[in-house]
C-alpha cells in the first residue's frame, strides 16, 4: 500500500509534481466548491473581462453542491459531482491559474492535456461518503452566485479531506492503470 500524503491548499507546483496517479492524499487548507452552473458563469465573466469570485492561483475546485447544514454542523453532506460536466470549462480556468480539481469520473483528453500543460492534478473524492466528507469541512462561506443555491461557489476550510490522485501532472491516469 502507498503512503498517504498530507498536502496543503493552495497548492504549489513542487507539491503537485510529487503526486502520482493512484496516490491517496489528505487535503488541508482552503478549497472552493463549484459545479457546472458556476463554471458557466465564471467563463462568461472571463469573456467579459470581469474579476473572478476568487484568485485561481494554486487553487482547487471541488465539484460539489453541499446539502443544507443540519443544526450544529458547518455544512451538510458534500459528495463529489461528475467531473465531466465541467470539462468544457476546465482548460479555460486552468489557463487562469486553477491547479486542482476534485470530483468523480473520467475527464476528456483536452482536460488531461491541460492538466499536464499547467502542472495540475485531478483528484477523485469518495463517492457515497458525502456525510463523512462533510466532517472534514471546518468552515464554509458562500463567496459567489448565492442565487444558485447548492451550486453557489463556497470557500471551504478543510482538514484531511481524503482524495485519490486520478490524473497526475505528468498525464498518468489511474483509471487506465
Amino acid at each position: 500500500m502507498r503512503d498517504i500524503k498530507d498536502i496543503k491548499a493552495p497548492f504549489l507546483d513542487e507539491e503537485i509534481e510529487t503526486l502520482n496517479a493512484g496516490d491517496v492524499a489528505l487535503i488541508s487548507g482552503v478549497i472552493y466548491t463549484g459545479r457546472d452552473a458556476a463554471h458557466k458563469r465564471m467563463v462568461e465573466m472571463l469573456e467579459r473581462d470581469e474579476d473572478m469570485p476568487f484568485d485561481f492561483s494554486g487553487q482547487a475546485i471541488y465539484y460539489a453542491g453541499p446539502s443544507p447544514s443540519p443544526p450544529g454542523y458547518v455544512i451538510g453532506s458534500i459528495g463529489p459531482t461528475t467531473s465531466g460536466r465541467m470539462d468544457a470549462y476546465t482548460p479555460i480556468l486552468m489557463e487562469k491559474g486553477l491547479k486542482v480539481m476534485i470530483g468523480k469520473g473520467r475527464r476528456d483528453q483536452q482536460v488531461i492535456e491541460s492538466i499536464v500543460k499547467h502542472k495540475g492534478v485531478y483528484f477523485a473524492a469518495i463517492g457515497g461518503a458525502a456525510a463523512l466528507m462533510s466532517k472534514c469541512v471546518k468552515s464554509a462561506e458562500i463567496v459567489a452566485f448565492e442565487d444558485l443555491g447548492t451550486e453557489a461557489i463556497r470557500k471551504l476550510t478543510v482538514e484531511k479531506l481524503p482524495v485519490i490522485v486520478v490524473v497526475d501532472s505528468k498525464g498518468n491516469n489511474a483509471y487506465k492503470i
